[in-house]
């Protein structure tokens, strides 16, 4: 999706990009059939997962993905990041922490 928006968007070069609150690495466990498709995609991926406690399921860095596959097409200012919609009850929704449905957006704009 990220290189698609890019190239959509013909600025290669002269975007920057904000990564909003997501899932963070200590809680975005996943298994090793995502970890794979990832790793297919861009083998350096491979360093944005680490063993779970649990056999077979990977805990991944969906920030450091994002930042892999902005670099692979040219977008090099990013920022944000720092953000975890799972263990931060107080400020985000998140459907894996409560089971409960609700709502974020996402904003894209050209200057």
């Amino acid at each position: 999706m990220i290189e698609a928006t890019v190239q959509a968007m013909s600025a290669q070069g002269k975007l920057l990009a904000w990564l909003g609150p997501a899932i963070g690495p200590q809680a975005f466990e996943v298994g090793a059939e995502v970890r794979a498709a990832f790793i297919a995609r861009d083998a350096r991926a491979e360093q944005a997962f680490i063993p779970a406690k649990l056999a077979d399921k990977w805990l991944g860095d969906i920030y450091a993905i994002a930042r892999q596959r902005l670099d692979s097409v040219g977008v090099s200012q990013v920022y944000g990041g720092e953000f975890c919609t799972y263990s931060d009850s107080e400020r985000f929704f998140s459907f894996r922490r409560d089971q409960v449905t609700g709502r974020m957006a996402s904003l894209i704009w050209l200057e």
